[in-house]
């Protein structure tokens, strides 16, 4: 791996590559760096390099890097499991929050949200591969629990989320990404209140090029840019 400003121009570059070869513009496509047990210092280095958008995972990690001035001049996302006690800590801190899965989570997010003042932009996340161990809505409830956008109007559902099986062959990860856009595709036409269908986020480091392919035009990029995550004991 180079250095983050040298994996950034890469990246940019490679997802540029994939939009034009998809018949799509490169500008269409937004690049969330997933900058999960990375400092600040190094979040500031991406967003120097071209990022616009940082995406985390852990609250409370998400809120040291916000007092650390971690984001400024970028857009911030909230891309990983929310807990419900942790609504408070996130809505009204983040552009868009990209892991609902819930009419509760709905609920307690528009709420949070209307006491603030504002309206918190989120998107569904759907367990595409239907796995025990990983949060979302299942495919076939994603388009129920749009429709309860309506009951919250504290919240704005602008599009779907979904990370496929990291097992999966390229056949099978086509399809998990085939059937996100097809379920994008019949949301978006239902047009429910409260819900645009403006964003398909799916793709990360390994796979952004495929997905881009298929239809996502939000993808999400850790490993690539900031190197591989260092686990500590």
């Amino acid at each position: 791996m180079g250095s983050i400003s040298d994996n950034v121009k890469y990246i940019l570059d490679s997802v540029a590559e994939a939009a034009v070869k998809a018949g799509r513009k490169p500008e269409d496509i937004a690049v969330v760096a997933a900058s999960k047990m990375n400092s600040a210092e190094r979040v500031r280095e991406a967003i120097a390099a071209g990022i616009k958008i940082c995406g985390e995972n852990r609250v409370q990690e998400m809120e040291e890097k916000l007092k650390e001035g971690a984001y400024s001049g970028a857009e911030l996302h909230f891309i990983g499991h929310l807990q419900r006690n942790k609504v408070k800590n996130v809505t009204g801190k983040c552009a868009l929050i990209q892991s609902v899965d819930s009419g509760e989570l709905m609920g307690l997010i528009s709420k949070r949200a209307s006491g603030l003042g504002i309206v918190q932009d989120v998107l569904i996340e759907v367990n595409v591969g239907d796995e025990d161990s990983k949060s979302g809505v299942q495919v076939f409830r994603a388009e129920e629990l749009a429709a309860k956008a309506a009951d919250f109007p504290g919240l704005r559902v602008k599009g779907l989320m979904c990370i496929p099986p990291f097992d999966a062959d390229a056949k099978k990860t086509q399809n998990y990404f085939q059937t996100m856009y097809n379920l994008f595709i019949d949301i978006k036409a239902k047009k429910y209140d409260n819900v645009s269908m403006n964003i398909l986020s799916m793709g990360m480091s390994g796979d952004f090029r495929q997905a881009i392919a298929e239809g996502a035009d939000m993808v999400r990029v850790g490993t690539g840019i900031f190197g591989m995550r260092q686990y500590h004991k």
